[in-house]
């Protein structure tokens, strides 16, 4: 089998190379590309004979994959695989995998990150400190005794509930299937609606799809509380950005904390989002601590050798 790796995964090209060895000494070719493209040509021209491409975001559209005539499996370093025509695959039978679980912890700290920065207003105390000013106008607000509500609980929303948990919120959730665990725990299942009437502070886990795309639309966010915070750590076209960013200035809500937007960063300057007040804005990082790089790197390189064993794991499709 050729095995070509598309783009870096953020980890050392030796640990490339050391998780790369064993598939090596089976008798495999690796080919590791250290610089990354969106070129659809150039895309096809590394793809050129692999029967197995290793990405992570990088878009992988149907006229590259129609293009790869020998390609069976792509192992995807990224959860959500939105960023790769599913449609194409199943045309072509081709499995793809993805690296699910990677980042659970980092996700679920960064939401948290973003809620307290949001609530406590550390972005504005951190300028304020620098310009030898007080916290006059910058009083917060505490997690304590909060309504914390999680839009999906697969496995970062209940590792973010279990967060919320020891902080002292009532954790409310809303999912297409309810889990026995989450119950057990104290977590209260409810409707969306209801759950956005009721949360202070809402945060989204849930993949993009059909159904989830602009699942936070200007109605949904018409129902939550004033002075309520949204998160979003999940993908940006799951929310109406630019209803969120009218409901920031009109002051209906409290503020947002946001890592993910319909395009990937660098997000342009005119985005709606970029000048709404009481906002922390993250260039989609939840994902990226040296910890989940180097796991999601194991993971994908696992894929490989688990579906050359017919054994294939993590299959989306």
């Amino acid at each position: 089998m050729h095995i070509v790796l598309l783009e870096p995964l953020g980890i050392p090209e030796a640990r490339v190379r050391e998780l790369a060895a064993g598939l090596e000494a089976s008798g495999h070719t690796f080919t590791y590309y250290s610089t990354r493209t969106e070129e659809d040509e150039e895309l096809i021209e590394r793809s050129k004979g692999a029967q197995v491409l290793l990405i992570s975001n990088l878009p992988l559209n149907r006229r590259v994959i129609e293009a790869c005539q020998s390609l069976e499996l792509i192992s995807v370093a990224f959860t959500g695989v939105d960023h790769v025509d599913l449609a194409a695959c199943r045309e072509r039978d081709i499995r793809v995998c993805n690296a699910a679980g990677y980042s659970t912890h980092a996700v679920a700290e960064l939401a948290f990150g973003l809620a307290i920065a949001v609530l406590r207003r550390l972005v504005p105390c951190d300028k304020v400190t620098r310009a030898e000013g007080t916290k006059n106008g910058l009083i917060g607000y505490e997690l304590y005794g909060k309504t914390f509500g999680i839009v999906g609980t697969g496995a970062i929303g209940l590792k973010t509930a279990g967060i919320a948990k020891a902080f002292g919120c009532r954790v409310l959730a809303y999912s297409r299937s309810q889990k026995q665990e989450a119950a057990d725990s104290g977590i209260e299942y409810t409707d969306l609606d209801t759950l956005l009437q009721e949360s202070d502070i809402v945060s989204l886990h849930v993949p993009l799809t059909g159904e989830t795309r602009q699942l936070i639309d200007a109605r949904r966010l018409g129902l939550m509380k004033p002075g309520a915070v949204l998160i979003n750590t999940a993908r940006g076209p799951v929310v109406d950005n630019a209803a969120l960013a009218q409901a920031l200035h009109e002051g209906k809500l409290g503020g947002a904390g946001i890592d993910v937007y319909e395009m990937e960063p660098p997000v342009p300057a005119d985005h709606p989002l970029v000048g709404a007040p009481n906002t922390v804005l993250a260039p989609h990082v939840a994902f990226a601590t040296h910890e989940a790089l180097d796991t999601r790197a194991q993971i994908v390189f696992d894929n490989v050798e688990k579906w050359l064993t017919a054994a294939p794991q993590n299959v989306v499709c």
